[in-house]
């Protein structure tokens, strides 16, 4: 920092100096004071006032020549409010105040998209763990067919089946991947739950053929419309569902859905007979990466939870307005409920997005 700046940004200081020696001097000659008199006055103060600049100056210009040295040396210059030398003056202590409190802003932001990032890394890892053994499963019914034995229905409904696991792993992946930008690939409308519902068992068939699963839908539900996206809405109940076969219990699965009309909402239930959760467990469902006792424990050709299904449907829920909830008692049942806004409440809360 030069002198010549430092005088430039205090202009307002010299000038409030020249008005005041100008005014003084006016009022001093008026009194009779003689001019040798005034300039040596003025002479005085101008010496001073100089004097002040100057050191004030020196001070200055070594504090932040202190600054750009500690800068300079520092692996991450962002802490370089943590290491500042202390000033006594007011205003440096508040500019270092601002600093930490933005520097620790900033650390925050970074700490979270490090923990996203290894939290995606671990996902993804996981994810081509559970890819593998749809796949695996495949290559192993392809092989054990001869090119003159023909395939059976059965190995058909197999093959399916395999294939509709492996095609929900890539959905999980894609929506866990677009799950922070939902907003700009969602339209709310008003839509029919039956027909979202019915399109889900749709594709998922041949999965719950294979697994003798059997589903009983209450008949109100073709009755039954509320505000939500239908594309996302089905990933959701798909993966609702999909939990409910894969912690089934050994004798069979049998899944209930229903829906109940009340004031200012529409609920939906998802019911099955499964394991069920355990109570130490059941506010913990929706938590990423968490598997509980079930999911660790979980056999069932030998496949692990990732614990990220349902994180996903309560993150996407929550974005789409929607409440979700669970109960469950072990080893008698397991309920998701997701609670729909009606369409006054969602257009209040300002769900409604055009895609």
């Amino acid at each position: 920092m030069t002198f010549w700046k430092f005088l430039k940004d205090k202009i307002m200081l010299l000038l409030l100096h020249l008005l005041c020696m100008l005014g003084s001097a006016f009022y001093l000659s008026a009194c009779g004071l003689k001019l040798e008199q005034l300039f040596l006055f003025y002479m005085a103060w101008a010496i001073m006032l100089l004097g002040y600049l100057l050191t004030t100056w020196y001070k200055r210009s070594r504090y932040f020549k202190e600054l750009y040295q500690i800068l300079d040396g520092l692996d991450k210059p962002y802490l370089l409010a943590e290491t500042a030398p202390y000033s006594w003056r007011l205003e440096d202590k508040l500019y270092q105040d601002l600093l930490k409190r933005s520097n620790k802003s900033v650390i925050d932001e970074i700490h979270h998209l490090e923990t996203e990032r290894m939290e995606y890394k671990d996902f993804i890892e996981n994810w081509i763990h559970e890819v593998k053994l749809p796949l695996t499963s495949m290559n192993l019914m392809c092989d054990n067919r001869s090119e003159n034995v023909s395939w059976t229905s059965k190995d058909i409904r197999r093959l399916k089946a395999s294939l509709s696991e492996l095609e929900n792993d890539i959905d999980k992946a894609l929506y866990y991947a677009r799950s922070d930008t939902v907003y700009q690939d969602y339209m709310i409308r008003r839509i029919s739950l039956h027909e979202v519902i019915v399109d889900v068992i749709r594709h998922l068939k041949p999965y719950l053929i294979q697994n003798h699963v059997q589903l009983e839908l209450s008949s109100d539900l073709k009755e039954t419309s509320v505000y939500c996206d239908g594309k996302w809405l089905g990933f959701i109940l798909n993966q609702i569902l999909l939990n409910s076969v894969k912690y089934k219990k050994d004798e069979g699965c049998h899944i209930q859905i229903r829906s109940k009309q009340e004031p200012q909402k529409t609920i939906l239930s998802i019911e099955d007979n499964g394991i069920g959760i355990r109570p130490e467990d059941l506010g913990r469902i929706f938590e990423k990466g968490f598997t509980g006792n079930n999911g660790r424990k979980d056999g069932r050709e030998q496949r692990q939870s990732t614990g990220i299904g349902l994180y996903l449907c309560k993150k996407l829920s929550r974005k789409l307005g929607i409440t979700l909830e669970a109960e469950s008692e072990p080893e008698v049942y397991t309920r998701i409920l997701l609670i729909f806004p009606d369409g006054s409440s969602h257009f209040s809360k300002g769900n409604l997005s055009k895609s």
